[in-house]
């Protein structure tokens, strides 16, 4: 079959299906993955087509000269972004799938766009999702945060998330369907359309953290998690590897895609803490910007982006937002990890990592950056880099969930699912 992945996003929206797409390749199938320019070498690296999709996830890019602006950390500005890119995108989503396409596979970013290609072409789709969308009474909706409102209420949460949803794509939904030749509808039509079908969705995390709710609507399974494709022969930069020789396993502080602008200040944060918390520290750089004051330090190494498969098994922690790859990423790992997550599904991913028992209690990013001094900042993830590093039990109950997802396959789940669609 012709396979066509879109994916939108940032590195964690888009790398798992490198691995979706080489393991389809792998399967006989020819896969290409429309994303960003920016991910083109690690679509081509993973053996896989690539084509463009426009829209800087980044936001728009500052001119010469100029600071690039912050990522928005209030809900009301992260809604003003999401509306902006989700148009760009729009424009976009018409020219992605090449004549001959029999397939489309949909990105939990990019599905409410493919449904209206889908439909225009005449042909299957099937949703890759990468967090829990549908509402449920088990949780509030993911971008809630973790706290539950009852099961009457997460449901009711979880609709409205839906309506918010229909209401960012408006704009972007009137544009393509008139492009594409359709007829008018409104995203909330097209939704409720694709959930009285029973469309099938698979999400690539594992139930280890997330069980599947039971009154989501058949053709919602949970499948385990995709992971990023692995060249063989990748290897950890020289300079990583002699500091990973150097002493004991360090710590692991980075943000992903979080924090654009503030890597100083947290730079400077992250070593206060490490050296009061008597551990060495690995910082990756991130869209933050994160480095060590003083590039001399000889217990503090920065680096840029490297496999999380290669690095994390060699250290003792990981300081992360809890994006859904890098929380899966450290699990599967066996470390334990020190939650600090920004916004959107980052605060239930590490409510979840921390009732599992593999997470020290979650540190809101503000209280780093707003709520607390420097000085108390820094006590406190010294205090938790601690627990992380010298709790036996932490690290137990994460390695402990390292061999429940070794033997979860969930690339095998879509080959599966595309096998049937083919016939």
């Amino acid at each position: 079959m012709q396979i066509l992945i879109t994916a939108a996003g940032s590195y964690g929206d888009i790398a798992p299906y490198t691995g979706v797409g080489a393991r389809l390749r792998a399967a006989g199938h020819h896969v290409t993955l429309a994303t960003h320019d920016t991910f083109a070498p690690l679509v081509r690296a993973a053996g896989l087509d690539f084509r463009s999709l426009p829209a800087d996830p980044r936001g728009p890019r500052p001119a010469d000269g100029q600071t690039p602006d912050p990522a928005p950390t209030t809900r009301r500005a992260l809604m003003r972004r999401a509306a902006a890119f989700i148009r760009q995108l729009g424009t976009g989503m018409a020219e992605a799938a090449a004549p001959g396409t029999d397939l489309l596979l949909l990105s939990t970013t990019t599905a409410p766009l493919g449904a209206h290609l889908a439909e225009a072409l005449d042909i299957p789709s099937l949703g890759l999702a990468l967090q829990p969308t549908a509402p449920t009474g088990d949780f509030a909706p993911v971008v809630n945060g973790s706290r539950s409102l009852g099961r009457w209420g997460n449901r009711a949460a979880g609709r409205l998330s839906l309506r918010i949803v229909d209401h960012l794509h408006a704009d972007a939904t009137r544009d393509l369907r008139s492009r594409l030749g359709l007829p008018p509808a409104t995203p909330r039509t097209i939704r409720r359309r694709t959930e009285a079908a029973n469309r099938p969705v698979l999400h690539g995390f594992s139930e280890l953290l997330v069980p599947r709710p039971r009154d989501w609507r058949p053709g919602l399974d949970i499948v385990g998690n995709w992971w990023p494709h692995l060249p063989a022969g990748s290897q950890l930069p020289a300079t990583l590897e002699h500091f990973l020789a150097a002493g004991p396993p360090p710590v692991y502080i980075g943000f992903g895609s979080m924090a654009a602008g503030e890597g100083e200040r947290l730079g400077a944060l992250a070593v206060r803490a490490l050296r009061r918390a008597k551990v060495r520290g690995i910082l990756q750089s991130g869209w933050a910007g994160l480095t060590a004051p003083d590039a001399t330090t000889p217990d503090v190494l920065t680096i840029d982006e490297v496999p999380h498969a290669l690095l994390f098994p060699r250290v003792a922690a990981a300081v992360h937002h809890c994006g859904a790859g890098t929380t899966a990423a450290a699990l599967r790992a066996g470390i334990p990890t020190v939650p600090v997550p920004v916004t959107a599904d980052q605060p239930f991913w590490a409510a979840r990592l921390h009732t599992r028992g593999a997470a020290t209690p979650p540190i809101p990013f503000t209280a780093l950056t707003r709520t607390l001094s420097p000085d108390d900042a820094a006590t406190r993830l010294a205090a938790a880099l601690t627990q992380a590093t010298a709790t036996p039990a932490l690290r137990a109950r994460a390695q402990h969930a390292a061999h429940r997802l070794a033997a979860e396959d969930g690339p095998a789940a879509v080959v599966g699912a595309v096998a049937g669609i083919a016939g």
